[in-house]
């Protein structure tokens, strides 16, 4: 079986006698696109032996200087399958799809609504937990200017979207943030985030294509996103970032296929030695013995983590056990 089916067949419940595993790293800036992009990846999941080649979105949605107050973000778009964040993610797919062939369950990262909208107010604004607060800020200044810009977002991605499976991506990794307890209210999150992902999520099911929902940063209120359920195949959270440990996914997402059991940045994949790493995962497999699983983490590994750390994370994933 090659790891393009073993991942399907994880996802339609069909659980086998190992489970397929899924890490990434960013790559940074250097390795946006082009040939040194699709090397990069290439390696990565050649050195790893990673099931699943997680393509990542360095293509961001362009800056939009000069944001003071909500109207400030009337400028951004328009945007077209032409733009240039589209295209040069979309050839990035094309081209590390042909390159992988069956060999790869292969997905592209997709940034939310609410992380879009912070691409477009850097390098203004740095940090974001301020960019978040002027966000909320503006958005309660003049929420028809605020949602008026997030439609045009919207739009944009869901081209990106439909971009990208033509391109050859089994699916997307939908990363959404935006769900963190001291910035939106719940009733402000389901007017100013939920309606777009949801869209957005919704090309990629009507093409066919699977979505891993995955739910970012701290002071998570995982609960927000029990709505997004018929949108998502899988679902990642921070179960160690936001102590919101897998039966509570579980529970809130029945049926749908639980990716993570290790932290990213710390913990045993970072601390342990490779034998811990593999008593862990041979042990979160017992835990999660007959259940949709995919090992992985809370999000992104560090960098700077040696590559056989996470190589002996997926032996450990494909070990008979």
């Amino acid at each position: 079986m090659n790891k393009k089916d073993l991942v399907r067949k994880t996802l339609n419940g069909e659980v086998q006698g190992i489970v397929p595993a899924s890490f990434s790293i960013h790559f940074g800036s250097d390795y946006k696109y082009g040939e040194a992009a699709v090397k990069r990846h290439l390696d990565f999941f050649r050195q790893t032996d990673t099931d699943i080649m997680k393509i990542m979105n360095e293509n961001l949605v362009p800056s939009n200087p000069g944001v003071v107050s909500a109207d400030d973000l009337l400028r951004i778009g328009p945007f077209n399958r032409h733009s240039d964040f589209i295209m040069h993610q979309t050839d990035l797919v094309k081209a590390i799809v042909d390159k992988v062939g069956s060999d790869a369950y292969v997905i592209c990262t997709i940034h939310g609504i609410t992380a879009s909208l912070v691409h477009t107010m850097r390098p203004q604004y740095q940090a974001l937990e301020e960019i978040r607060k002027v966000q909320l800020n503006l958005f309660r200044e003049k929420p028809s200017s605020f949602l008026d810009a997030e439609k045009r977002i919207a739009e944009a991605l869901c081209m990106l979207v439909e971009s990208v499976i033509e391109a050859g991506s089994d699916g997307i990794y939908f990363a959404s943030l935006g769900g963190e307890s001291d910035v939106y209210t719940a009733e402000e999150f389901d007017i100013a985030e939920a309606p777009f992902d949801k869209e957005i999520m919704q090309v990629a099911k009507n093409m066919g294509a699977s979505v891993i929902l995955h739910m970012c940063k701290k002071k998570l209120d995982i609960k927000r996103y029990v709505s997004y359920a018929p949108y998502a195949d899988a679902v990642n959270w921070g179960i160690y970032e936001n102590d919101i440990p897998i039966s509570e996914g579980e529970r809130l997402f029945p049926g749908k296929t639980i990716l993570g059991g290790l932290e990213n940045r710390s913990g045993i994949i970072v601390d342990g030695t490779l034998d811990d790493i593999k008593t862990e995962v041979h042990r979160l497999r017992r835990e999660m013995k007959g259940k949709k699983f995919i090992l992985g983490a809370d999000c992104t590994m560090g960098s700077d983590l040696p590559v056989e750390r996470i190589r002996t994370a997926v032996d450990a994933a494909h070990d008979n056990l």
